[in-house]
């Protein structure tokens, strides 16, 4: 008797610990998660993924990031997005449309990065900006008007950093330190600022990486202080960045965590409790660079000790509208793009059906928020380089005039719905073309930005190979070699030396295969 008492509470001692184990391992994983949180996030909070790893193992809750630029991503809230959250690294311009405040039920900063100015060491001495507490984004502006200054920041239109430099700087340059409005929008002052901007890009990472690429041709850069700070921890620059704090102040991204939906406020409410925890914040500032937005976490040594003057955010729609409208048709360098369009038989029936759609919506026929700041601007130059078996058609329109009635653009459409496909694919002949092109415009007019946009469904089966265009590519003249060339991949087109030509160019491939091709020529926009 006595041994089957020990015995039965062996068993038992047994039984509750297997019963515990199960209770821990349902606890610390998310293949059977309580609740699954889906995020409609910006692309720059990839950094973050371990520590959201961590969450859910800790609290057995999934949080799923779907990342899209951030405007696109407020576009998609506006109509109705079914996400339950969203997190992008600021959420002003989401509060300023119509309909999204209503849908915000709540919402909690995360880190914090005010948008600063990174300048080569040796370009600080020679200015006299380092530790320079009097230095105005005016004096700024100054060197930048006479090319003394040259510097990269992200299309205001495609990323949340070149979005708050352009209204930091505008609301700088404004007689008042109220909230900007329309009228004190100082586009002369602005353009004299902006001049000296020599390279653009879609994101804050690809600008980091291709100023990291052209260094030695530039000044500066315009991004996220925990960017800067990360470039020059990695060990890839010449020469180390000097973070500038311009006296008249900055604008802050916080990364706020936004609650869409009522029913998921339990969840939202256990994700911000996480990441505020002090050890989680400090663990985020760590291997991040943004400094912590809670008080019982102080910014380590990295960061200056001085106080950050903010400058005001604008109170309305339609001035930060107005702004991203001026900067892009009036303020910024022109842009000349060169279209490398596929038009092989191969392409014929949907697949030129779908071109003929994305470019269109380029040329006025796409009015939503995201499509009229992607669409084509003032002051730019198009070229259309047509190819199969050969080049067989170049066409080039000068955009002085995108109004709603503007003929350049009927041009534009004219010209695309007369594409017809037939032949073979002689990509290289095509893309050889489209550099002599772009690089005889750079010698004529070298303050602009160029780019390349491959779009080919096929592998190359006339003409110059791919090994052949790259020997050529690198006998060019240094200049043409800053010009990247963005492949859309597509149909079987390639994917390998698509890539090669890319990462050779310093540009990137584009999904076609995944994604509407509409939505995938908008993107490339933002890098233009």
């Amino acid at each position: 008797m006595q041994h089957n008492a020990v015995r039965a509470r062996i068993v038992a001692s047994l039984l509750c610990l297997l019963a515990l184990t199960a209770a821990c391992t349902t606890s610390t994983t998310s293949s059977n998660p309580k609740a699954t949180l889906n995020v409609l996030a910006g692309s720059e909070l990839k950094d973050l993924a371990p520590v959201l790893a961590d969450f859910e193992k800790s609290t057995g809750d999934a949080v799923a990031m779907h990342y899209v630029g951030s405007l696109q991503g407020a576009e998609q809230i506006v109509n109705g997005d079914s996400s339950d959250v969203a997190w992008f690294s600021s959420g002003r311009y989401l509060s300023l449309l119509q309909g999204t405040r209503q849908r915000i039920l709540a919402q909690q900063q995360i880190m914090l990065s005010p948008v600063v100015l990174g300048v080569k060491h040796s370009t600080a001495m020679r200015l006299g900006w380092v530790d320079n507490p009097n230095l105005t984004w005016r004096d700024i502006a100054d060197r930048s008007r006479a090319r003394d200054f040259r510097f990269a920041m992200t299309n205001p239109a495609a990323s949340n950093s070149g979005f708050v430099a352009l209204v930091g700087v505008a609301q700088a340059f404004s007689a008042t330190p109220d909230a900007l409005q329309a009228g004190d929008i100082n586009t002369a002052a602005l353009k004299d600022f902006f001049a000296g901007q020599a390279l653009t890009a879609g994101s804050s990472g690809f600008l980091a990486d291709s100023y990291t690429r052209q260094q030695d041709r530039l000044d500066g850069i315009i991004n996220y202080e925990s960017v800067l700070l990360s470039m020059n921890a990695s060990g890839s620059l010449h020469e180390p960045l000097d973070l500038v704090y311009p006296k008249e102040g900055i604008i802050t991204a916080d990364y706020p965590v936004m609650l869409l939906r009522p029913n998921r406020r339990a969840v939202y409410d256990r994700l911000v409790a996480y990441l505020r925890k002090p050890d989680v914040q400090r663990r985020i500032m760590t291997s991040t660079g943004r400094r912590p937005a809670i008080p019982d976490v102080k910014p380590d040594s990295r960061f200056p000790n001085r106080v950050l003057i903010e400058l005001a955010f604008p109170s309305s729609l339609d001035v930060v509208n107005r702004l991203l409208a001026s900067y892009l048709n009036q303020i910024r360098p022109p842009s000349h793009t060169v279209f490398v369009l596929d038009t092989s038989g191969s392409m014929s029936g949907s697949r030129l059906d779908s071109l003929k759609r994305a470019l269109l919506n380029l040329a006025g026929a796409d009015t939503t928020i995201s499509g009229r700041f992607a669409g084509f601007h003032n002051r730019e130059s198009i070229t259309m380089v047509l190819f199969s078996s050969s080049v067989y058609n170049r066409r080039s329109f000068q955009l002085s005039d995108t109004g709603d009635n503007s003929g350049e653009l009927q041009d534009i459409r004219s010209f695309v719905n007369g594409l017809q496909a037939g032949g073979g694919t002689a990509i290289y002949d095509a893309l050889e073309a489209a550099y002599q092109i772009a690089g005889s415009a750079r010698a004529r007019q070298p303050d602009d930005y160029y780019s390349i946009v491959l779009m080919t469904d096929g592998e190359n089966n006339q003409g110059r190979s791919a090994g052949t265009f790259l020997s050529d590519y690198r006998g060019w003249p240094a200049a043409w070699r800053t010009i990247p060339t963005f492949p859309v991949l597509f149909g079987e087109g390639n994917p390998k030396e698509l890539h090669q030509i890319a990462d050779t160019t310093g540009g990137t491939v584009f999904d076609g295969l995944h994604a509407d091709l509409s939505a995938v020529f908008k993107d490339i926009r933002g890098y233009q």
